[in-house]
C-alpha cells in the first residue's frame, strides 16, 4: 500500500464508480482535470454526469478493464472494451501509467478487477484515503455523526456557497444547488461528510470537525456504543476545532467539544435556540450565541432535528467570521438534499415523499416532522402512511425494540421485505418479525413479502389526501414512479367520469 494519494496527474481508476461516495470523489478529481476511469454494473444519472466530464466507465467489473493501462500506444483496444465504452467513437484510450485504484468497503477482495489491480502492482487506496488527502490539502470542515450528517454538511456547503466562499463539497447526498453530490470550488475551503460506518473516520484531519450525535447504528461492524464512541473520539482529537451537539449526552460527556450547540437553552451551549415555531411550512426560531441574541432564523426544512443541524451550520459560519444576517439569509434558501424528505410527486391527491431514514431515531424524527404536514390547519393531508424497508438483517435484529416504538406518529405502517445490503439472512429476522413487534405498539401494521406485491397493495390502500412516506436506505423508492403513474391514471379516469357527467 503506498503512503499517499498522488494528485499530480497520475490516473485514477474507481471500482464501483457509481456509488454515492465514490462518484463524489471521482467528480472532484475529474473537475481538477485529472484522468479518471472507473467501472460499475449499470448506468444511472450519477455515472452519466461523470461521463459528461470525460470519465471513461466500463460496464463490467472485470480484470480486462485494466488492459487500457497496459496497451501499447499503437495497439487497437480489445473488442470488448470498444463495445462497453460509451465513448466508443474514439479509436482508443491513450495508454497511461498504472492507475491509482480506488475501492470502497463494498468491493470484495475476490473481485476480479481488484485482483487484477493487485497483480499488476497498482497503488490501491480505499475511498476514504482519497477523501483524507483532499481534507489534508484544504481548509476543511468535516461533518460526522450517526444521524444528520448529510443534511448538516449540505447546509454548511450551501452556506459557504451562498456567502461567496466558493467551497469544494463532497457529501453523501445530492443537492440541487450544485446539481449532485459534489462540486469543485476555487477557494481553500472544503466541506466533507465523514462516515463512521467502516471505521475510516479516524483517517481525517480537518480544521473543523462537526459531530451531530453518536449512537450505535452499524452492528455489523461495531459491537458496542463504546466502540463507536472511540472512533469519534479519535476523529475529534485529529481535528483542530470540534463543534458538537450536546443534546447528545455521549458527545457532551465523552468528547467535550470546543464549541457546542443545543436546542435546550438550559444546557449552556455556545449556540442555542428559543421561541421555536414548527409548522408544515418550515421552522423558525431565535438564535443565541453565548448569551447574545443573534436574530431570527427561518428554515424551509421541517422539524426540530433540522433546526439542530442548522445550529451546527451557524456555529461553523460564525467560526469563519460570517455575519449572522448573511448566515440566516443563506440558510433560509436551503431546500434539502435528495432522499431527505424529498417530494417525488403528487398523484390522485396523494403526496409521495422519500426519506433515507433507516435507524429508529431517524424514523421517529422524520415521522414527527411529517406529522406537522398532516395535522396543520391548512394541511392537504389526512393520513400519514409510513412504508418502511428495513436495512440489513443485523440492524433489524439489534434494534427490534427501538423500531417497534418508532412509528407512533404514523396512522398506518407498512413493512417491506428486509434489504440485506449484502448480508446473509439471519434466522428469525424478517419483515414479518418486525411487523409483529411494531404491532405491539401500533394498531395498523401491514407487511408484504415482495416489493412487487407491496406496489400492488398500495394501489388500493393509498387514498386521496394521504401523505405516503417511503422510509429506508435500500431500493424501496424504486417502486414510487410506477405508483405515481398508476394513481395519475386513476385520477385521470375519475376526472374524465366527472367531466362527462357534467
Amino acid at each position: 500500500m503506498p503512503d499517499s494519494v498522488d494528485f499530480s496527474g497520475k490516473p485514477f481508476h474507481f471500482i464501483g464508480i457509481g456509488g454515492i461516495g465514490m462518484s463524489a470523489l471521482a467528480y472532484v478529481l475529474a473537475k481538477r482535470q485529472l484522468p479518471v476511469y472507473g467501472s460499475d454494473l449499470k448506468s444511472n444519472h450519477i455515472t452519466q454526469r461523470l461521463q459528461k466530464l470525460g470519465v471513461h466507465i466500463f460496464w463490467e467489473q472485470e480484470a480486462k478493464n485494466l488492459e487500457v493501462f497496459t496497451t501499447r500506444p499503437n495497439s487497437a483496444p480489445p473488442e470488448s472494451e470498444t463495445r462497453q465504452r460509451d465513448n466508443s467513437s474514439e479509436a482508443a484510450i491513450a495508454p497511461q501509467e498504472l492507475p491509482q485504484v480506488i475501492c470502497s468497503t463494498a468491493i470484495n477482495p475476490n473481485n476480479g478487477e481488484y485482483q487484477a489491480a493487485v497483480a499488476l502492482g497498482c497503488p490501491i487506496f480505499h475511498r476514504s484515503d482519497v477523501l483524507a488527502a483532499l481534507i489534508q490539502t484544504h481548509h476543511s470542515i468535516a461533518v460526522a455523526g450517526t444521524h444528520g450528517k448529510t443534511t448538516t454538511s449540505s447546509l454548511i456547503g450551501y452556506l459557504l456557497l451562498q456567502t461567496g466562499l466558493d467551497p469544494t463539497i463532497v457529501v453523501g447526498g445530492e443537492v440541487e444547488a450544485w446539481s449532485g453530490n459534489a462540486r469543485l470550488g476555487s477557494s481553500p475551503y472544503l466541506v466533507a461528510e465523514a462516515d463512521e460506518s467502516d471505521g475510516s473516520l479516524v483517517k481525517f484531519e480537518s480544521q473543523v470537525g462537526v459531530i451531530t450525535n453518536i449512537e450505535l447504528d452499524h452492528p455489523d461492524r461495531y459491537q458496542s456504543l463504546e466502540e463507536v464512541t472511540g472512533i469519534f473520539r479519535t476523529f475529534a482529537q485529529r481535528c483542530q476545532t470540534t463543534i458538537g451537539c450536546i443534546d447528545c449526552d455521549v458527545v457532551r460527556d465523552r468528547l467535550k467539544p470546543d464549541i457546542t450547540y443545543s436546542l435546550d437553552p438550559q444546557r449552556g451551549a455556545d449556540y442555542t435556540a428559543d421561541t421555536v415555531q414548527v409548522s408544515a411550512e418550515g421552522t423558525q426560531a431565535q438564535i443565541w450565541e453565548r448569551g447574545t441574541c443573534l436574530g431570527e432564523l427561518h428554515l424551509a426544512l421541517l422539524g426540530t432535528h433540522n433546526l439542530s443541524n442548522a445550529l451546527a451550520a451557524i456555529a461553523v459560519g460564525r467560526s469563519l467570521g460570517l455575519d449572522f444576517a448573511r448566515i440566516a439569509a443563506a440558510l433560509q434558501g436551503f431546500e434539502g438534499a435528495r432522499r431527505r424528505f424529498e417530494l417525488l410527486g403528487v398523484a390522485n391527491q396523494i403526496r409521495f415523499i422519500d426519506d433515507y431514514a433507516h435507524h429508529p431515531s431517524e424514523i421517529a424524527a422524520t415521522l414527527s416532522a411529517a406529522r406537522l404536514q398532516v395535522e396543520g390547519p391548512t394541511s392537504p393531508s389526512r393520513r400519514l402512511v409510513a412504508i418502511f424497508q428495513p436495512h440489513r438483517y443485523s440492524r433489524t435484529q439489534t434494534f427490534i425494540r427501538e423500531f417497534a416504538a418508532a412509528f407512533s406518529d404514523a396512522d398506518s405502517v407498512i413493512i417491506a421485505p428486509v434489504y440485506g445490503a449484502g448480508e446473509a439472512p439471519i434466522p428469525g429476522v424478517s419483515s414479518g418479525h418486525l411487523a409483529a413487534a411494531i404491532a405491539e405498539h401500533h394498531q395498523a401494521v401491514h407487511t408484504q413479502p415482495t416489493l412487487s406485491e407491496l406496489k400492488t397493495f398500495l394501489h388500493d390502500f393509498l387514498q386521496p389526501g394521504d401523505l405516503a412516506l417511503f422510509l429506508g436506505a435500500g431500493d424501496l423508492n424504486q417502486i414510487v414512479p410506477d405508483l405515481l403513474d398508476w394513481h395519475r391514471q386513476v385520477e385521470h379516469e375519475r376526472d374524465h367520469v366527472q367531466s362527462s357527467r357534467s
